[in-house]
């Protein structure tokens, strides 16, 4: 159920809304925050309000932050601490320089042929239309190295940090969202979980040939009847009598690179006997499987909306032997890696996606510009410069702030920072919804031109609405990071205890708050080290931060006022009421106006 308040304000549907809420406790948590003040979880609302068998999707969001080693007590996390009405700069203040000499110059010397490349050599438009990346570009990817762009050096790749991998990233986003997820399914989640937790000898052996791209990879997780409830997956790996291998049988769906892909991810449920009771359980593992091994075929390539360049498909797993030194980190904590490969990769969305909003900007200020109706220029009408004028400031400063927050979370993982599945998540929500929006008005301030394949501004439109879907939906994360912040003292065992579903109410100011504090706060110190360096841009950047400051907290207070009001609890009554009878009514309950 959806609230979308505030229209006038290009950006506010980012205040999260799209989760059930209600209930008598929506002051239960304190919206205050200050330097001292913890929240613990005994002030939360009352435990019978929501029972975790009543909600799924809350359970799938505990089973996904118990699976993450969270140490929030002694957290250097911006946003965990700001869950504990605690603000903690160390990560954000100044904002992080992470490169050094050598590390900036060898990035400028790869982003000039990058650029180069998809200016020149890739086609966007025909791999749209082809529903492939063609040969020649693939191989001229393979040749640049961009299959293995954060393998060690050692082992055959580039061994990029995560901002100088970010960098590029943007630059692909920034051309072709097809091929970006082609390169991303394949690295960023696709042998992730190798480069995260494979053994010395699981990387020597798969990481050279998929650095290349000789190998492609795909990750195999969603299910036909498990898309966000990870747990529930019905996959299964049977160990052989005599332990030296696994026969796995099952399969996935909607795999990018199912077609192509020579080694994969997948997680299957294998049983466990459980050492305080004795009796087996299943539990999620991770192996590493290769075509190669036999049994794994795959369907037709998907017909889909967006990223049609992309090669998606459904993968098959029938008696497949694999070798037991396959297993992916340990035995039964499959879950574990899936969510750990998920949280490491998600900064690089934000990334690319702001990339893509460089390019739709250029293209609607190029129209603005130089668009001619009644014999001038269409700027030159004051009405319409001053609406041009208002979308432009706003699309910019949504670019703005997710090219912050997307190097503010590389640049912390660079630091070494451990705890920052939150932030990367935020990073998800806000970019895929950011880009969203900011593609709409380009083809807005484009009118009719914008609608037309030739502009190449639809092509954006139709590849951007995955990215409010895959890699966690947005819904689900928002539960994540709100039931994360909700870990205050890093309690995990209590967590589980008390279900974290007795936060039920509370849910839906925790939901964007932290979003619109940590967007605003990463902005804000951005443009401050601009300032202080004395950058050209830096008053521009600081007429950006104090807009985005002043209407994103104007936006927080009254979303918090209206939680709060008496309003707010009959609102969500209606509309959790109006919901059921919908579905109850397979569709629209009102009648026609016209009776007929």
């Amino acid at each position: 159920e959806s609230r979308t308040r505030n229209p006038k304000v290009v950006g506010s549907s980012l205040v999260p809304a799209g989760i059930v809420g209600g209930g008598s406790e929506c002051t239960a948590l304190s919206p205050t925050f200050n330097t001292t003040t913890e929240v613990p979880l005994s002030k939360a609302p009352n435990p019978q309000l929501l029972p975790g068998r009543r909600c799924p999707l809350l359970r799938v969001c505990v089973h996904a932050v118990c699976a993450l080693n969270f140490s929030p007590q002694e957290s250097k996390s911006f946003a965990v601490n700001m869950f504990k009405g605690q603000i903690s700069t160390s990560q954000v203040f100044p904002f992080p320089s992470v490169l050094n000499e050598e590390q900036s110059q060898f990035l400028k010397e790869l982003v000039g042929p990058c650029s180069k490349f998809f200016e020149e050599v890739n086609d966007p438009m025909k791999n749209d239309a082809l529903e492939k990346v063609e040969e020649h570009t693939m191989e001229g990817l393979k040749e640049m190295g961009a299959f293995g762009l954060q393998v060690p050096a050692e082992l055959g790749g580039v061994g990029l940090t995560n901002t100088q991998y970010a960098r590029l990233v943007e630059i692909v986003g920034m051309h072709d969202l097809g091929v970006g997820i082609t390169l991303g399914a394949h690295q960023s989640i696709g042998f992730k979980g190798i480069l995260l937790f494979g053994n010395p000898q699981q990387k020597e052996k798969y990481l050279p040939k998929l650095a290349t791209g000789e190998h492609i990879a795909a990750f195999c997780l969603t299910e036909p009847a498990s898309g966000s409830d990870a747990a529930s997956i019905k996959t299964n790996a049977v160990r052989s009598p005599c332990g030296q291998y696994y026969t796995l049988n099952g399969s996935k769906i909607w795999i990018s690179n199912g077609s192509i892909a020579e080694i994969f991810t997948v997680f299957a449920k294998t049983p466990l006997k459980d050492e305080k009771t004795g009796e087996m359980k299943d539990k999620i593992t991770a192996f590493i499987v290769e075509r190669s091994f036999g049994g794994v075929t795959h369907g037709p390539p998907e017909k889909k909306m967006g990223i049609k360049a992309s090669n998606t498909a459904e993968v098959y797993f029938e008696n497949v032997r694999v070798p037991a030194e396959c297993v992916l980190g340990e035995v039964g904590g499959g879950f574990k890696v899936a969510m750990n490969i998920l949280n490491n990769g998600r900064f690089g969305m934000a990334a690319a996606l702001s990339g893509t909003m460089k390019g739709v900007i250029s293209k609607a200020v190029d129209h603005a510009a130089n668009r001619t109706q009644f014999g001038n220029k269409i700027h030159n009408y004051g009405a319409i410069q001053e609406l041009r004028n208002e979308k432009m400031a706003r699309m910019a400063m949504l670019q703005y702030v997710t090219e912050s927050m997307a190097y503010m979370v590389s640049g912390n993982m660079d630091s070494g920072a451990t705890e920052f599945q939150i932030e990367a998540a935020i990073s998800k929500i806000f970019a895929s919804e950011a880009a969203w929006l900011v593609t709409d008005e380009c083809i807005q301030i484009m009118g009719g031109m914008g609608f037309m394949k030739d502009a190449g501004v639809e092509r954006v439109l139709r590849d951007l609405r995955i990215f409010r879907i895959f890699e966690g939906t947005n819904d689900i994360l928002r539960l994540f990071v709100a039931l994360n912040g909700f870990q205050v003292k890093g309690e995990r065992k209590h967590c589980r205890e008390h279900n974290c579903l007795r936060v039920h109410s509370a849910l839906l100011m925790t939901l964007y708050l932290p979003l619109f504090v940590c967007v605003y706060s990463f902005s804000f110190l951005r443009a401050s080290r601009s300032v202080s360096q004395g950058h050209p841009s830096a008053q521009h950047e600081k007429m950006l931060c104090e807009t985005w400051v002043t209407e994103a907290h104007e936006r927080v207070m009254q979303d918090i006022k209206f939680l709060r009001s008496g309003t707010s609890k009959q609102i969500f009554k209606n509309l959790r009421a109006i919901s059921a009878a919908v579905v109850e009514n397979g569709g629209v309950v009102s009648p026609h106006p016209l009776g007929f």
